[in-house]
């Protein structure tokens, strides 16, 4: 395989009925922020098991002509035929270096709410730019069975009709194909806990709210019911009894944001602390309320993980459109987790020729500096490409992209002892580990 990536693969593109081929002469190529640019095959790994791979309408393609060493637009094939585009959303824990090399023509439409990574082919195999942040498997596509996950979602609903959180998660496993609720049914790694319609941020690319008007749907539904403390400890409680590293998070993509509804988070957490002492409680959230924060820490909470796509405070209000709270109390949440002893980890939203430059670089470090964060979950944002472009408005003035392959390696010099992952890791059982 090394050997065969000596070379750039050829340029994914797709005909007018989705069918892909590789380029006959033209070599792939990738964009960061607006700028096509060249990829290192040095770069390139197998396109992860689990990945789709999309063409893309009202889109002009773009590949690399090695020897003219230049970038050229392709529109049609040798017979004439419409080409279209092409993007992989990769599969779980893999960080995108490039996005799909194209420009939109007029009318082009919105994209649908996934991450359009430059995709290459080479002898039958797709290549992507990217890395795995994360090596641990739980979300693996070869670790699922689903007809075993149909049988344990039956036989749950069974033991617990009355508990409508359990019937949610089902649909959840279901129609959205969530892999940590599909983790749940399979009593292992994370259980979720959607627990709040509400939400203070109106994110531009919210997965389980949009409005009609915007042009794209949103990927699931938004839970429509607030359980009881009681419906979700009946939940955890037997999670943290049968799971090997048990975590249980309050946060999802079907839901909006957790701190919400304080009393309903610190009377599910003081029931399942009155039970057991096992098992990682783990809050995702936007971190608008840091002085709920401090009282469900103070009351048994272990985790926070803040999501934001910046450090920067323009850029991250213009894309979750904060409604009642600042920039200022997301950090501060974060802070809080890390003084009062718990573990704080930030949910980081990655865009190629975005994050990667030199004033974000600088706003990230600042950010684990103060704060003493412990963890990146590096994420691909998951929006239209020019659609996040259009929202930030004009970020030339953020200094070069430096590229994400850079992004991974300085952070990483910069702070030693940051970890990198995708999931909220089961510190408490880690912790323990480490003091025995």
């Amino acid at each position: 395989m090394a050997d065969k990536l000596r070379k750039l693969p050829s340029l994914l593109v797709a005909d007018k009925s989705g069918n892909m081929m590789g380029h006959p002469t033209l070599k792939m190529c990738g964009r960061s922020g607006e700028d096509l640019c060249e990829i290192d095959p040095a770069e390139l790994v197998p396109l992860p098991p689990g990945s789709d791979l999309f063409a893309l309408p009202g889109r002009l393609a773009f590949g690399y002509d090695a020897k003219g060493k230049m970038f050229v637009p392709v529109d049609e094939g040798p017979d004439g035929e419409e080409i279209r585009p092409t993007a992989a959303f990769m599969a779980p824990t893999y960080t995108a270096h490039y996005l799909s090399a194209y420009r939109n023509l007029e009318g082009a439409p919105t994209l649908p709410l996934f991450a359009y990574t430059a995709v290459g082919e080479l002898d039958g195999q797709y290549y992507v730019a990217a890395t795995r942040v994360d090596p641990d498997r739980r979300q693996d596509h070869e670790l699922f069975d689903d007809a075993l996950v149909a049988k344990k979602i039956k036989q749950l609903k069974a033991e617990r009709p009355d508990n409508r959180l359990v019937a949610h998660l089902a649909n959840c496993a279901t129609t959205n194909n969530c892999f940590v609720a599909k983790n749940f049914f399979l009593e292992r790694f994370e259980a979720p806990l959607p627990s709040s319609p509400q939400c203070n941020s109106d994110c531009v690319g919210c997965l389980s709210f949009q409005k009609p008007e915007v042009g794209f749907p949103s990927t699931q539904n938004r839970i429509e019911f607030v359980p009881t403390a009681s419906e979700i400890a009946g939940c955890v409680l037997p999670h943290f009894e049968k799971a090997a590293m048990p975590v249980a998070s309050f946060g999802q993509g079907c839901e909006g944001d957790p701190l919400m509804n304080p009393p309903l988070l610190l009377d599910s957490i003081k029931a399942v602390r009155a039970r057991t002492q096992r098992g990682t409680l783990n809050v995702n959230t936007n971190g608008s309320r840091p002085d709920v924060v401090r009282e469900l820490m103070k009351n048994g909470l272990d985790a926070i993980r803040v999501s934001m796509n910046s450090a920067q405070e323009p850029w991250y209000n213009a894309y979750y459109r904060p409604r009642g709270y600042t920039f200022s109390q997301v950090k501060e949440s974060l802070k809080a987790v890390v003084e009062l002893g718990g573990h704080a980890s930030i949910n980081y939203f990655t865009f190629p020729g975005v994050s990667d430059r030199e004033a974000e670089i600088e706003a990230l470090s600042g950010l684990i500096a103060w704060s003493g964060l412990h963890l990146i979950q590096w994420r691909n944002l998951n929006l239209d490409p020019d659609l996040y472009l259009e929202t930030l408005g004009n970020i030339e003035g953020a200094g070069e992209a430096k590229g994400v392959k850079f992004l991974l390696a300085e952070i990483k010099r910069r702070f030693p002892k940051i970890r990198y992952g995708y999931f909220n890791p089961a510190w408490r059982e880690e912790a323990l580990k480490t003091q025995a």
